[in-house]
């Protein structure tokens, strides 16, 4: 239910590349999600004594009795470290757009210091999470709830009030469809995909619910069921609020507005004092997206470590099943990440971690459908027919189509500084991966003697 809001800090550098016709953007975004999480539902299921996606992966790229830098192996983990890169940053993103909603709507804070109040926020409430979680996943569980409920009002009750009071106007979005420079050049398609990859970042991610396929009670209903329950509910908000967006505030306010988006829209409808209290409920709401971050970057590396391609303290558990260590490495990679200031370049290298991740995905699915050794495993749940195929062509255009255009459109929008930084991210697990294998392969090794057990 989180994940709508995700939508929030991309809306802004989106809008400045395709005006209006981001609202086709965003939900053909989520159109795509169903084709890339139909199988990874059908994935967790069918190994649901895995740790979610990146468990499953291992289980089908990773060979028996495989050596110590084993080709296959490597992809598996890099896929997996592509896939945690994309879901850990999202505290960091939050707390900084926190901090500039804060900043741009509340006088009090508008003379502070704007990353010491970002980080101040990281802090409070990464480390907040982290303590809620630690008490096992039904605590967090509980806590997304509440947040998740909070985050369906200040949404509806911000943007559905323009439609009552007139501010939405159908011709704020016919008189800025697509910039006057558009042509449908071959840049301009590059652009275009370079935005799908920065957005997918956010409208794609509803995937998460599969991070957790084999600890909910029946992996083979409640993962579809979750799935597409969580996708019909993006659809319909990312078209809603994509449209609710350009239709009031019209592409020129929308780049006024910057990455607090929804502000003049609360000004607009509820005057200062009613957008007070709308405003403020976005900002619980944005909560919930730290939360939801929080617990799939830190699954994620779980995921790693348990299949000895990050070291073994990682595994290292609480007594309610909770990866501790993999929280802590969360928590302090997101304060460090705030302090880059703006969270487009952070959501484009994640992006990008993200496109290798899911690009790896779907061809361990296409080989779990196709391999002697997987084909004809019994599944929880199975995709419709040919899904394969569908897969297939979404590997290509995951790691030959997307990922190239976005970081195009990273060098163009944010300079090589941006760039460099997701590239310096991803490629910096290889030496890691290395290292991890070397220790691991050594009868002496920390990482085979260290007490990484359950406490």
């Amino acid at each position: 239910m989180g994940i709508p809001v995700l939508i929030l800090p991309s809306i802004f550098d989106v809008s400045g590349i395709l005006w209006a016709f981001s609202i086709v953007l965003w939900s053909m975004s989520v159109i795509q999600a169903f084709m890339q999480n139909i199988a990874f539902g059908e994935l967790v299921t069918t190994f649901p004594d895995t740790i979610g996606i990146p468990g499953a992966v291992d289980r089908i790229l990773t060979p028996k009795n495989a050596s110590t830098y084993n080709i296959r192996k490597f992809i598996a983990a890099f896929g997996a470290w592509g896939y945690w890169f994309a879901w850990t940053p999202a505290p960091a993103v939050f707390s900084i757009m926190i901090a500039d909603y804060l900043v741009s709507y509340f006088d009090v804070f508008a003379g502070m210091n704007y990353t010491l109040l970002s980080v101040s926020i990281g802090i409070v409430v990464i480390g907040g999470f982290a303590l809620i979680n630690m008490r096992g996943l039904s605590g967090g569980a509980r806590a997304g709830l509440v947040l998740g409920l909070a985050s369906m009002v200040p949404i509806a009750v911000i943007l559905g009030a323009t439609y009552v009071t007139g501010d939405f106007r159908m011709d704020n979005i016919s008189d800025g469809w697509l910039p006057s420079t558009w042509t449908w050049s071959s840049v301009d398609i590059v652009m275009l995909l370079g935005c799908f990859g920065l957005a997918q970042w956010s409208s794609c991610a509803w995937e998460g619910c599969v991070i957790y396929g084999s600890e909910y009670k029946q992996p083979s209903s409640d993962v579809p069921k979750a799935l597409f329950a969580c996708g019909f509910i993006c659809l319909f908000l990312y078209f809603f609020m994509s449209l609710s967006v350009f239709g009031t505030l019209g592409a020129g306010e929308v780049e006024n507005a910057g990455y607090a988006t929804l502000v003049p829209i609360a000004v607009i409808v509820f005057g200062d004092l009613g957008s007070a209290v709308a405003i403020s409920f976005l900002l619980v709401a944005m909560l919930l997206i730290v939360q939801t971050g929080f617990l799939g970057g830190s699954r994620s590396m779980y995921a790693l470590a348990k299949a000895g391609q990050m070291p073994a303290i990682f595994t290292k558990l609480s007594r309610t099943g909770t990866p501790i260590y993999t929280m802590l490495l969360a928590f302090v990679i997101n304060i460090l990440l705030i302090f880059v200031g703006n969270p487009i370049p952070i959501i484009a290298a994640s992006g990008m971690a993200y496109c290798i991740g899911i690009g790896i995905t779907l061809a361990a699915y296409y080989i779990s459908k196709t391999s002697p050794e997987f084909k004809d495993l019994k599944r929880g749940w199975y995709a419709p027919r040919g899904w394969k195929w569908i897969a297939l062509v979404m590997v290509f255009y995951q790691l030959f189509g997307l990922l190239p255009c976005l970081l195009y459109w990273n060098s163009t929008v944010y300079g090589m500084s941006s760039v460099l930084l997701a590239v310096s991210v991803i490629l910096i697990y290889v030496p890691i991966w290395g290292a991890v294998q070397y220790f691991n392969s050594r009868p002496a090794s920390f990482y085979k003697n260290a007490d990484c057990s359950e406490e």
